[in-house]
C-alpha cells in the first residue's frame, strides 16, 4: 500500500506541472483514490484537511475584493511609487513589506493583504505581476519563522519546547532564530537585484488615487491587529483565524449592503472567488493526510536521523537540507510534528541541548514550501490571484524566483546557526 501511496504522490505532482489549469481536478482525483483505497481512511478526511487555511482564504477574498475596488490599493502603490527609483526597487519593498507583516501574522493573510496592491502597481505601470506577486509569497512564507506568531510551525516549536515570545529574539545568552530569519531575508534582496536587474524603468506616481470607501481598509486594519492579538492567546480554537478572517468579510459585506442595497454585487463577488485554490488545497490536504497516515513522514524522520548518524554538524546539515527537500514537496506541518520528538530524543541520546536542531528544521521545513507553487499555501493562493487575473504560472516561472529565493535564505539562517548554537 505505501508502494502505491508514493507512486501516486509522484503521479499527482507530475500532473500538476504538466496541466497548470487542471491542479485542483488533478489533486482531487488523487485524493479520491487514496480514500476509495483506504490509504486514507475514510473517517479521518475531514480531520486532515486544514479547515483553518480554507476559511482565512475564503474569508479574506472576499473582503479583499471590497478592498481593491475602494481604491486603497492604488493609493498605497501610488506612495510606494514615490519611495522607489524604479521597478527594481518597488518589487524589492514591496517584498521586504510582505516579509515584515508575516512576521506577525500568518503567511497566507498576508500574501492576500499584499498582493492587491502589487497587483495594482503593475497595472499602473503596464508590466508582468508574475514576478512582484511570486516575490511577495515566497517572501510572506520566509519571515513565518522569525518569531512565535508567524506560522504554524513556529508556534508547535514554541509548546513543545516551552519556548515563549522573547526567546525567538534571546534565549540561552545567544541571539535566537529571528536574526537567522533576518539574516536569509537581506540576502534575498542582492538575488532580487540580480533576478530583476534588467527591470530599471524609473516609476512615479503623477496623480494619487483617490479613495472612495475607507470601510474595507478597517476592516482589512481590524483582520490584522485581531489576528496578532490572537496569536498570544493560549489553547484557542483550531480555526480562530479563520473565523478572524470570515468575520471581518462579512462586516465588510453587510457594510457595502447597508451602503447602497446592491445585491447583485455581493452576488457577483461570491462567484467570482477564487474557489480553484480553495479545491486544490482541499486535495492536497487529503493527499498529504493519506501519505502521514501510510506512515511515510516518519519514514522520512527516521531516514534523515540515521543518515546523520553521531556527528553533530552532519546531522544538522542534513536536518536543514532535508528539510528544505521534504517540504518542498510535502505540508511542513505533519513533517515538524513528527520531527520534533525525534531530534529531542536524539540530542538526548548525545547528551547535547536539542535548539540548533530545532532551530535548523523550522528554517529548513519553513523555507522549504518556497522551491515549487505549491509547497505552501501561500504560493497557492498567490498563483491563484495571479490566474484571476489572466496569468497562468508554470513551475519554471515560480521557481525561477523561488530556488534561489529559497538557497540565499537557507544558506544565511545554515551558517548564522551553526556558527551561534553548535
Amino acid at each position: 500500500m505505501k508502494t502505491l501511496a508514493i507512486i501516486l504522490f509522484v503521479a499527482m505532482y507530475i500532473g500538476l506541472i504538466a496541466f497548470p489549469k487542471r491542479r485542483a481536478y488533478i489533486a482531487l482525483l488523487v485524493a479520491a483514490i487514496y480514500i476509495v483505497t483506504g490509504i486514507l481512511p475514510f473517517n479521518t478526511v475531514l480531520q486532515v484537511v486544514d479547515w483553518n487555511v480554507l476559511l482565512m482564504i475564503f474569508g479574506t477574498l472576499l473582503l479583499v475584493d471590497y478592498f481593491i475596488e475602494s481604491k486603497m490599493p492604488n493609493l498605497i502603490a501610488d506612495h510606494l511609487l514615490d519611495l522607489a527609483p524604479n521597478v527594481m526597487w518597488v518589487t524589492i519593498y514591496m517584498s521586504l513589506f510582505s516579509g515584515l507583516i508575516s512576521a506577525f501574522i500568518d503567511n497566507v493573510a498576508t500574501l492576500l493583504m499584499v498582493a492587491p496592491v502589487g497587483l495594482a502597481i503593475c497595472k499602473k505601470l503596464k508590466i508582468n505581476p508574475v514576478p512582484m506577486i511570486i516575490s511577495i509569497a515566497v517572501s510572506s512564507n520566509l519571515q513565518g519563522a522569525a518569531t512565535l506568531v508567524g506560522d504554524t510551525t513556529s508556534i508547535m516549536l514554541g509548546a513543545y519546547a516551552k519556548m515563549d515570545f522573547n526567546d525567538f529574539f534571546w534565549m540561552n545568552g545567544r541571539l535566537g532564530i529571528f536574526f537567522a530569519v533576518e539574516l536569509g531575508a537581506l540576502l534575498t534582496v542582492p538575488i532580487m537585484m540580480f533576478l530583476f536587474r534588467k527591470d530599471k524603468e524609473p516609476v512615479s506616481a503623477e496623480e494619487k488615487t483617490v479613495v472612495t470607501d475607507y470601510v474595507p481598509t478597517i476592516m482589512m486594519i481590524a483582520h490584522v491587529v485581531l489576528l496578532m492579538a490572537a496569536s498570544f492567546i493560549p489553547n484557542k480554537p483550531e480555526i480562530t483565524n479563520g473565523m478572524i478572517c470570515l468575520l471581518c468579510s462579512l462586516v465588510g459585506i453587510v457594510w457595502e449592503y447597508l451602503k447602497d442595497h446592491n445585491t447583485e454585487r455581493i452576488k457577483n463577488v461570491v462567484k467570482n472567488l477564487d474557489y480553484d485554490t480553495v479545491l486544490l488545497l482541499t486535495g492536497l490536504f487529503m493527499v498529504i493526510g493519506g501519505v502521514t497516515h501510510m506512515g511515510l513522514v516518519d519514514d522520512l524522520a527516521a531516514l534523515i536521523v540515521k543518515a546523520g548518524g553521531n556527528n553533530l554538524f552532519v546531522l544538522f546539515t542534513i536536518v536543514v537540507w532535508g528539510s528544505v527537500l521534504i517540504s518542498a514537496f510535502i505540508d511542513n506541518i505533519p513533517y515538524v510534528a513528527t520531527m520534533l520528538p525525534v531530534l529531542q530524543g536524539v540530542t538526548a541520546s548525545l547528551g547535547i541541548a536539542p535548539y540548533l536542531l530545532y532551530f535548523g528544521l523550522l528554517c529548513g521545513a519553513t523555507l522549504g514550501g518556497n522551491i515549487t507553487p505549491v509547497g505552501a499555501s501561500c504560493n497557492i493562493a498567490g498563483v491563484g490571484m495571479l490566474r484571476k487575473e489572466g496569468y497562468e504560472v508554470s513551475f519554471k516561472d515560480f521557481t525561477r524566483i523561488g530556488i534561489p529565493f529559497t538557497l540565499a535564505a537557507v544558506i544565511g539562517a545554515y551558517v548564522f546557526l551553526w556558527a551561534l548554537w553548535r
